[in-house]
């Protein structure tokens, strides 16, 4: 479903090849599940080790007539959903795990079989069996979320969401996918409300995965563009509004955080400063440029994809990568970090 700096050494051009990026705001319920990511990263010590059901996911792109038309039949049976009434809301509970027996289990059953991801033959015992904990997977992978069959508070939100508001999410994306699912050729696909990646060759999904994008009050822009270079052990150099929002209160809580993070602090005639130079009590901050030395602490990590837009924003690496692990992923400023950022790396460069 992310800020131009510095060229430094090894950047690679990439300008000759066809290489088109697509930002969009896709169908999440439908258009394809969370993956966890397994190749391996630069550095195996940080990547996140989630424990996921394995799934089926689709070879067909988020943006792709066959998109469209399963996003077509789910509005279907959606609407026959909500005609029926829709489906009631699940109780919170202590546990919801195989074995357990409880009326909360019921009521799970119940609404995932009014979803469809239980079958209706299973019965609403008030026994968590093995085909409740298989259900409940679906409806999570369906959702974009970890699929482990446990109910935690995203979990439990997801399911409690009405279903007429799940359709009204179907229609508007279905309007969005009919509008860009003729893009053809070799290109990547972002989905910001999925917080998933998708690289497209041939027609098919060559490798989808997890992204970290906007926070809610810092969205990812919904943009078209193309991957220009590819710029190995960046400088990062702090935006503005990270230095006002994030650096200024974060030096009032940690005097030294500068140092230990080997960020650098530059005033307009290019003569580098100390950080007790500075009145952090102040925006005096915002009079200069920050600069992030590549190292295992910078934020774009071990590389960063840059895709020249009026937003300057990017994808890159991030030393971060526990966050990959999560469901919920939106945590950055309006750049896209990118779990397995070697493996799309080396498909952008494979014909460079």
């Amino acid at each position: 479903m992310s800020k131009s700096l510095d060229r430094s050494m090894g950047g690679a051009r990439v300008d000759a090849v066809r290489r088109r990026l697509l930002l969009a705001a896709g169908a999440s319920l439908v258009a394809g599940p969370a993956f966890a990511q397994q190749a391996v990263e630069w550095d195996d010590g940080f990547d996140a080790e989630t424990k996921t059901a394995k799934v089926a996911t689709s070879p067909y792109p988020i943006l792709s007539p066959q998109t469209v038309s399963a996003t077509e039949q789910a509005l279907q049976t959606y609407q026959g959903i909500v005609a029926r009434g829709g489906w009631q809301p699940v109780p919170a509970a202590k546990s919801f795990k195989v074995g357990v027996r409880s009326q909360a289990v019921t009521a799970l059953k119940r609404r995932l079989i009014a979803g469809g991801d239980l079958d209706a033959s299973v019965g609403d015992s008030p026994i968590f069996d093995s085909f409740t904990d298989v259900a409940l997977r679906h409806f999570q992978q369906r959702h974009g979320l970890i699929s482990d069959g446990v109910v935690r508070d995203v979990t439990l939100k997801a399911l409690n969401i009405p279903a007429e508001q799940r359709l009204r999410q179907l229609e508007t994306n279905i309007v969005r996918l009919r509008s860009m699912a003729n893009v053809t050729g070799r290109f990547v696909t972002l989905n910001i409300p999925g917080a998933e990646l998708e690289t497209v060759e041939g027609g098919q999904v060559h490798s989808r995965h997890n992204t970290v994008v906007g926070k809610p009050d810092r969205a990812s822009p919904i943009i078209s563009t193309r991957v220009v270079d590819i710029n190995f052990n960046p400088f990062w150099t702090v935006p503005a509004s990270i230095i006002r929002k994030d650096l200024i209160p974060k030096m009032q809580k940690e005097p030294d955080y500068l140092t230990v993070n080997k960020i650098r602090i530059f005033n307009k005639q290019g003569q580098e400063l100390q950080p007790s130079q500075v009145n952090w009590n102040s925006y005096e901050a915002t009079n200069y440029m920050f600069k992030q030395d590549p190292s295992d602490l910078n934020s774009m990590g071990s590389v960063r994809i840059n895709i020249p837009n009026v937003h300057s924003v990017y994808m890159h690496d991030t030393p971060a990568k526990g966050l990959f692990g999560e469901d919920q992923r939106f945590h950055s400023s309006g750049c896209a970090r990118v779990q397995n950022v070697r493996g799309l790396v080396g498909w952008l460069l494979k014909e460079t």
